[in-house]
């Protein structure tokens, strides 16, 4: 069986695009794979979270992964800083990273541009820790965006060196991996671009946002005056809502609103309407169990030791032949 790795930073709660575009699907591949899906904390320090602010969204994500239906009997869901031997295999692997290829990394490139106040060492060596998170539990199949493909390639490059370095065949080649040919895209309602937390919270709706507010962020999402001539092409700010239409409401919802937009006949306050109770709809579920597990801190605790745990046992066995292998043994 193959082993799928992959890790969600716990900068703040899960909202659609994270659902639609990764748990859904991770729910899919725990019945066919070794999967896990760790909370990378340590990622997350690159941006300096307080202490509260960090252990509350490593918790909130702990709940909405088992909200969404992975199940920690199937899976293996730990949290990255209880995994240390993460930690050390970073370190051996910064020794074969080189400076001018983590400098080329498009994503250090991106960070260094939108916060030149903070570019440190965890920023420029991010595809390094990346790298080590899915070479400790020799993953080959990780679910990635185009945005972290660079990263992946990084990681065979990683993998590959150590191999050649020490004269080995031991780390394997880790792809990206889609468990459906339909890659859903889940827009933001800013008005361009995907939905994410770095847009803020108008751009969002998070799973754990009640009824209330989802129809309030729907009712004030970017649109326009409405269409001027049969058929026009939709500008940005409403395919995106029709496309957000096209993953939480049926079919003939989205023709019906769709044929009122091509004969300029559109009200975009009946569209939103729809929208927004669809939204309700298809969250209930998911919302409703997250409201449930948030209240069971014996739970969580109990999710948290046992997933360390299973992570450990995986992490110990690779450290240990990693050490043999670059020649770091004791003598006693």
């Amino acid at each position: 069986m193959e082993t799928v790795v992959s890790g969600i930073r716990s900068t703040g709660k899960l909202h659609l695009g994270n659902y639609y575009g990764a748990l859904s699907n991770f729910v899919k591949m725990q019945n066919e794979y070794n999967c896990f899906f760790f909370i990378a904390d340590l990622h997350s320090l690159t941006t300096h979270p307080t202490p509260q602010g960090l252990q509350g969204t490593v918790r909130q994500v702990i709940v909405e992964y088992l909200a969404a239906g992975i199940d920690p009997e199937k899976s293996t869901i730990y949290v990255q800083s209880d995994v240390p031997e993460v930690a050390e295999l970073y370190l051996y692997m910064n020794m074969n990273a080189y400076l001018g290829e983590l400098e080329r990394a498009t994503a250090f490139k991106d960070k260094v541009r939108s916060n030149p106040d903070n570019v440190n060492a965890g920023l420029l060596t991010y595809p390094v820790l990346m790298a080590c998170d899915i070479l400790i539990h020799h993953g080959t199949k990780v679910p990635v965006g185009k945005d972290q493909e660079q990263h992946l390639e990084m990681t065979r490059t990683f993998g590959n060196r150590f191999n050649r370095l020490y004269n080995v065949d031991y780390f394997k080649e880790a792809f990206a991996f889609s468990y459906s040919d339909k890659l859903v895209k889940v827009p933001g309602l800013a008005g361009q671009g995907k939905m994410g937390k770095s847009n803020g919270e108008a751009d969002c709706i998070y799973l754990s946002d009640s009824e209330t507010v989802i129809r309030k962020k729907v009712m004030r999402a970017v649109s326009d005056s409405g269409p001027t001539e049969m058929n026009q092409p939709k500008p940005e700010a409403i395919q995106n809502l029709f496309d957000l239409m096209k993953v939480v409401s049926t079919p003939d919802t989205l023709q019906h609103f769709d044929d009122l937009y091509n004969k300029c006949e559109i009200r975009y306050g009946d569209f939103k309407k729809q929208l927004a109770e669809d939204m309700v709809l298809a969250t209930n579920d998911v919302r409703l169990r997250i409201e449930d597990i948030s209240n069971d801190d014996a739970y969580i605790a109990k999710v948290a030791k046992m997933g360390a745990e299973k992570a450990s046992e995986s992490a110990r066995k690779t450290l240990k032949e990693v050490r043999e292998i670059i020649g770091i043994k004791r003598f006693y």
